[in-house]
């Protein structure tokens, strides 16, 4: 019963919400969880009261869960006692009774300009799929993709001519990011040079392939960026290039606004969290970034990697 339940719940989440895979499997691991510890306490979770889903939250303290995925934990459920509401097994949503945990903010981990160019000069060209991944670190940074952005990438959202790409990122929200010659250049060679090679007899639509056509997965992303990551020296996640990216547009005069417009953020206040990098630090940077790549460009004109970031 329950596994039907979740099964229903996951598939409106996808479909009458319009939310991601991701978030779809995200919020039903949460869910599965819960269903489980309902069991352990011999309740229904369909008819659990506000004291079942704080206990289930004390639980997922003590077992050091904390912060961020906490609040992502009460927003599933808080979403999967919604559902219930809507389809009329249940009147009332009792995690909307509960008051979100505060979440640590955590500064983002940046890579200045010359580490950013020390990771890129890492990937081996020479080898197959090298191509590949230079594009892909390129856009990943140029255009600060999420993982999942550069995954779904499609030949049909690539303007070359305009340099431009059309993310599709959370919520199904969409939106056009430019990018600069660099990215443009290393564009080409790997749709020209690299890509029929990988696609062989598959046809598909997808940017970026693996060795077999297939669309490149999460897992390959993050495991080619990790080879790369010990390579170059350097210490991070894919997650660090989009931070980069944000970080060095603001350092570089662009405004807020246009920041959170291009990562695709949904409320302003999530990009503000880049405005609170030290100070020193973001001075050092700023006088880096432009007395090296910056002297002879206008950062409006996306003219190259560095000018568009």
């Amino acid at each position: 019963m329950n596994n039907r339940l979740l099964e229903t719940y996951k598939a409106h989440l996808l479909t009458a919400r319009g939310s991601s895979v991701l978030t779809a499997e995200t919020y039903g691991a949460t869910i599965r969880l819960f269903f489980e510890f309902s069991s352990r306490k011999q309740a229904d979770p369909s008819l659990a009261d506000r004291e079942l889903c704080i206990q289930f939250f004390l639980e997922r303290a003590d077992l050091g869960i904390e912060g961020k995925t906490l609040a992502r934990d009460l927003a599933a459920l808080r979403s999967f006692f919604s559902f219930l509401v809507s389809s009329g097994i249940r009147s009332d949503n009792p995690a909307s009774l509960i008051e979100a945990p505060k979440r640590s903010q955590r500064l983002p981990r940046v890579f200045d300009q010359t580490q950013v160019d020390a990771f890129l000069s890492a990937i081996e060209l020479d080898r197959r799929g090298g191509l590949r991944d230079r594009c892909l670190f390129e856009l990943v940074y140029s255009c600060g993709l999420r993982v999942s952005e550069a995954v779904s990438l499609s030949l049909q959202d690539i303007n070359i001519q305009e340099r431009s790409i059309l993310v599709t990122g959370k919520g199904n929200r969409q939106r056009m990011i430019p990018f600069g010659q660099t990215a443009a250049e290393w564009l080409g060679r790997y749709l020209r040079e690299e890509r029929p090679d990988l696609a062989g007899k598959q046809r598909t639509s997808a940017v970026f392939l693996n060795r077999y056509g297939r669309r490149l997965s999460r897992k390959g992303i993050w495991k080619r960026f990790q080879e790369i990551e010990l390579r170059s020296g350097l210490t991070g996640k894919i997650h660090t290039l989009r931070h980069s990216f944000a970080t060095h547009l603001l350092e570089g005069g662009a405004d807020l606004r246009s920041v959170q417009e291009l990562l695709g953020h949904a409320d302003i206040s999530t990009t503000q969290i880049y405005t609170h990098l030290d100070s020193d630090s973001l001075r050092l940077y700023h006088a880096d970034f432009f007395d090296n790549y910056r002297a002879e460009s206008d950062i409006s004109d996306h003219d190259s990697r560095e000018a568009d970031i």
